[in-house]
C-alpha cells in the first residue's frame, strides 16, 4: 500500500491531491483528537534546551520560507515534502492529515519536521535542520518527537530514503529503530522507525 501511494505521489499530482483531501477528512475524523491529546505530552518529554520545539501555524509561513530557501540546493535533493514556495506553504497549513513543527532558537526558526498521516494508522516522517544548526543535537530531538508521536497514537511510523543521501544514511546507520522494510526505484528504501522498548516489553512477557 505504501509503495503504491509513493508511486502516486511522484507521478500523478492530481491524483495524488484527491487523496491527500480524502486522506485528511478521514483522519481527521478518526484520529485527529487522539492526536492533540498525544502532542503535549510529547512535547514535554523529549523537548532539550536551549531550543524550543513546537507546533507551527499559519503565522509562521514565511520564516519556514525563509529557512527552506536558504538552504543549499543540494540538500533540499532528497526533501521534497511539498512546494517550497510561499502559497503551497501556506497551503500545506490547510492539510488537516499533515503536522508541520519548528525549533526556534529564540525567535529564529532553525529546523522543521513533520509527520503526514494516513487513515490507515500509518505515517511518513522527515526533517530539515538549518546547515548553521546541524550537529547541535537536534536531529536527534526531533527523530524523539516525530517518533513517539506516532507510536502513542499506535500508527506506524515511517520513511523513504535515499541511498544516495550520504548526509541522512550517515545519520540513520546508528538508528537502532530503523529497519529496512522495501528497496524502491531510483535507489530509495521504504524504512520503519520501531518502538524497541515495546519489543523489549513483550519479549519480556513472553
Amino acid at each position: 500500500m505504501e509503495k503504491f501511494l509513493i508511486f502516486i505521489k511522484h507521478h500523478f499530482r492530481f491524483i495524488w491531491r484527491i487523496i491527500e483531501w480524502v486522506n485528511g477528512q478521514m483522519f481527521s475524523l478518526l484520529h485527529r483528537s487522539r492526536l492533540y491529546k498525544v502532542l503535549p505530552g510529547v512535547f514535554r518529554d523529549f523537548s532539550r534546551p536551549p531550543f524550543i520545539y513546537s507546533l507551527l501555524s499559519l503565522e509562521d509561513s514565511e520564516p519556514l520560507f525563509k529557512l527552506i530557501n536558504s538552504q543549499n540546493k543540494k540538500d533540499l535533493d532528497y526533501f521534497r515534502p511539498h512546494g517550497f514556495d510561499l502559497l503551497s506553504i501556506k497551503k500545506q497549513f490547510a492539510n488537516s492529515s499533515f503536522l508541520m513543527m519548528g525549533v526556534f532558537d529564540k525567535e529564529d526558526l532553525v529546523g522543521y519536521f513533520f509527520l503526514r498521516f494516513f487513515a490507515n494508522r500509518t505515517c511518513f516522517v522527515g526533517r530539515l535542520i538549518d546547515k548553521q544548526y546541524r550537529g547541535s543535537g537536534i536531529g536527534r530531538v526531533m527523530n524523539d518527537i516525530m517518533y513517539h508521536t506516532a507510536w502513542r497514537m499506535n500508527f506506524r511510523c515511517l520513511s523513504t530514503i535515499s541511498r544516495n543521501n550520504a548526509a541522512v544514511m550517515k545519520a540513520h546507520s546508528k538508528n537502532p529503530s530503523m529497519i529496512i522494510l522495501k528497496k524502491l526505484k531510483d535507489g530509495y528504501m521504504l524504512v520503519e522507525f520501531i518502538d524497541q522498548t515495546r519489543l523489549k516489553g513483550k519479549a519480556a512477557q513472553h
